[in-house]
């Protein structure tokens, strides 16, 4: 069938590594396309657009307050910018360019490849390693202890323990939890447990525009990163400006949260179970390796599929064979990293029937 991307001699492929960004995250059901289509119909005051989306997105996560962002590094920005702003709202007008490098605490465990976001607003990161290393390392510089929960990384000192601590030094908790939905329990669980802000990506399981993400949290917080990224009205133009939000994505992530709350989502994760199983249960027979259906935990994203190579396995690797998976017509993106040199094969965008083709590439490879 062709499409917009045969115009461009690019061809479509069959996404088996979860929601990444490089992939295009996930895809808009009909309703959110629709809903935006006709947000791109007309005109209308977008702050005050902003605002009424904000708060709609709010109440579906029994959250105090909420903010609509440009994905969740812009979040990231935004929160830093915010917890700067409760010491000083006056460093406004010079966050980046600050005097002095508030400072983050972060686990040393849950460092990761997008920690810089929370520096951009002149921060500083502080690794600790345990209670003991953290509350050392608090100190009249600190503004704000990070919490990460993300696939393979460490857990740190627990959201509930974090909070506690935080609390007892005045400090809020901010938490990024980009890819953490589904379950929808995540919605809920770090601001239950006490976090200050929260955010997530609205382009990944929420199926919204993939460059949308929001915020939710304590009223005083949202406010404060509000003022960072709308600015229309101010004299100089805030760190968020390079970070705006079109009505259409404001819609578009609106209609989509509403739409994900009402999907039964335990049907969806039934159906991204069978599939893993399907390919689960036609590999089996090959030599060399072990396939597992891993369902369920902070490291798997929904049912995977996972491909583990045993001594006996004499084959190509892990990587090579991701490649000419990637390589091969049609392309077939995997995952590489996990426990160990492994293939795991997310189901969230693996669309229906092709399933079958990957386990068909896949035995041509290993069978060779």
């Amino acid at each position: 069938m062709s499409n917009i991307y045969d115009e461009l001699n690019l061809g479509t492929v069959i996404n088996a590594q979860s929601w990444v960004t490089r992939l295009g995250g996930s895809i808009m059901p009909p309703e959110v396309i629709n809903a935006m289509n006709q947000a791109s119909e007309g005109f209308v005051d977008i702050e005050k657009l902003h605002d009424k989306c904000s708060d709609q997105i709010a109440k579906l996560c029994n959250s105090e307050s909420a903010l609509i962002t440009a994905g969740c590094a812009s979040a990231i920005v935004l929160m830093s910018a915010s917890i700067i702003c409760n010491r000083d709202e006056k460093l406004i007008d010079k966050i980046p360019n600050l005097e002095f490098r508030p400072e983050i605490l972060i686990h040393e465990k849950q460092r990761n490849h997008y920690d810089i976001f929370f520096e951009m607003t002149g921060a500083k990161l502080i690794e600790y390693r345990d209670k003991s290393s953290l509350i050392n390392k608090i100190s009249d510089k600190s503004v704000a202890v990070a919490f990460v929960e993300a696939p393979f990384l460490g857990s740190g000192l627990g959201i509930k323990e974090t909070v506690n601590i935080a609390k007892e030094f005045n400090l809020p908790v901010i938490v990024d939890s980009s890819a953490r939905v589904p379950p929808v329990s995540n919605l809920f669980k770090f601001i239950k447990a006490g976090a200050n802000m929260v955010c997530y990506s609205g382009g990944k399981g929420i199926r919204g525009p993939q460059n949308s993400g929001f915020i939710i949290g304590d009223k005083k917080y949202i406010d404060l990163a509000r003022k960072n990224l709308i600015c229309f009205s101010d004299e100089r133009a805030r760190i968020g400006r390079s970070m705006k939000v079109s009505k259409e994505c404001l819609i578009g992530i609106t209609t989509a949260l509403k739409l994900f709350l009402d999907t039964d989502q335990d049907a969806v994760w039934n159906e991204w179970k069978r599939k893993a199983g399907y390919i689960v249960n036609e590999l089996l027979v090959i030599d060399g390796i072990d396939v597992k259906l891993e369902d369920g935990g902070i490291n798997r994203e929904g049912p995977q599929a996972v491909i583990y190579f045993t001594n006996s396995w004499t084959g190509l690797s892990a990587k090579e064979i991701s490649s000419k998976l990637s390589n091969g017509d049609p392309s077939i993106y995997v995952g590489n990293d996990g426990y160990s040199d492994e293939i795991n094969l997310a189901m969230t965008n693996v669309q229906d029937g092709e399933e079958i083709i990957i386990v068909k590439k896949l035995r041509e490879i290993l069978l060779r």
